[in-house]
């Protein structure tokens, strides 16, 4: 018998039928207290050998409905290896999937997910760095730690450099982008890390949103809060993440500020700046111009010809992070977006955007805050 769970770790799904495998129909299922769908995450027991067709019911309605042209979902036997189905049609109301599971359990994603547990081994394997402390800042609405990872020594003519990820928890591939960053960083031997942490100190939130991680949230915390517009008056009941997260930062200054994203919509990695923000200068602009151009130089999969368009200025962008943070402290402050669907500049079919690349744009991007070191 066919059976759909989605009782654990970020999972998310409603079933509105599963009784016919040819035609097993599913909702994507909204954030617990937001008005908010796309992530899906559960697992399909009981189909081992049979031609299966999954229907997403509601992919019109969802949050991002241009996410779904030329997107494929993610899948695994095993949970630890992740890989792309090889078709999907999206209708304009519905999104039709099919596999033939090999096993007798698949699981299915939106993204591949990065669980709670990894993220306690990343702060584990943090810890046991020489370069590296781990601290609490405060609790989520739920209870859960907000951990901060220092780099490094802060001292006098150090820059302090702020990495915050996964402010919207579906966006997974942001942790496993932080989980690559981190990793060649510890590296001792790796000259970039080296020369970075003789002139940086680091400040890394790997998990902005933990809540909403577990509860399988597309981009909301416990209560309903989308964090990436809470920066300009955050609450310490609300948004208490943002609000001790930026407490922190107001008592380090920040001197470099990467937020990192990933776009349902636009098959791209890109960075967005602030060149709408007022006080945006050829002085600013000449580092963000020099930020882009490092990381294109070290790895194919970042570009500068797709991205957002520039919006004009309202007191409404201050919400949201790289803003406020280039508003309050004047500095090179961006945002990274990732894709969930493939790279088009570099596609990889089997694989398509993953994990594996998140974690190796991570470790490119060290080359890029060097370069915006060497330039001051």
């Amino acid at each position: 018998m066919i059976r759909i769970s989605s009782q654990f770790d970020s999972g998310a799904i409603e079933v509105v039928d599963a009784s016919d495998p040819t035609n097993i129909r599913l909702r994507l299922r909204d954030d617990n207290t937001a008005d908010v769908r796309q992530w899906f995450h559960f697992r399909l027991q009981g189909a081992r050998a049979q031609a299966c067709t999954l229907v997403f019911e509601n992919a019109g309605q969802a949050t991002f409905p241009g996410g779904w042209e030329g997107y494929r979902v993610v899948v695994s036997y095993d949970r630890r290896n992740w890989f792309r189905l090889q078709s999907g049609h999206y209708d304009g109301q519905r999104y039709v999937f099919g596999l033939t599971p090999d096993f007798d359990s698949v699981y299915f994603a939106y993204f591949e997910p990065f669980p709670w547990e990894r993220h306690l081994d990343l702060l584990g394997t943090a810890d046991a760095s020489p370069v590296a402390t781990v601290s609490d800042l405060g609790a989520t609405p739920d209870g859960r730690d907000l951990n901060l990872i220092t780099i490094g020594r802060a001292a006098p003519g150090k820059r302090r450099i702020w990495v915050i990820a996964r402010q919207h928890p579906g966006e997974t591939m942001t942790e496993f982008f932080v989980e690559g960053l981190l990793e060649r960083l510890y590296d001792t031997s790796d000259p970039v890390s080296r020369r970075l942490l003789e002139r940086a100190c680091f400040f890394v939130v790997p998990n902005m949103n933990p809540d909403g991680s577990v509860r399988g949230n597309l981009r909301t915390n416990a209560r309903g809060v989308n964090l990436n517009r809470a920066w300009r008056e955050p609450d310490m009941t609300d948004s208490p993440e943002v609000a001790l997260v930026r407490a922190r930062m107001l008592g380090t200054g920040v001197d470099v500020f990467l937020d990192i994203h990933g776009d349902e919509t636009l098959p791209f990695v890109f960075v967005d700046g602030n060149g709408m923000v007022p006080g945006f200068t050829e002085v600013h602009a000449r580092a963000e111009q020099r930020f882009s151009d490092t990381l294109r130089a070290v790895t194919p999969d970042f570009q500068t010809e797709r991205g957002y368009a520039q919006d004009r200025f309202s007191d409404e962008m201050l919400t949201l992070a790289s803003k406020w943070v280039f508003h309050q402290f004047g500095c090179l402050s961006l945002t990274l977006e990732m894709p969930f669907k493939d790279n088009a500049n570099l596609p990889d079919g089997l694989f398509g955007w993953s994990a594996a690349r998140s974690r190796r744009l991570g470790e490119a991007t060290l080359q890029a805050l060097l370069a915006a070191l060497d330039a001051e």
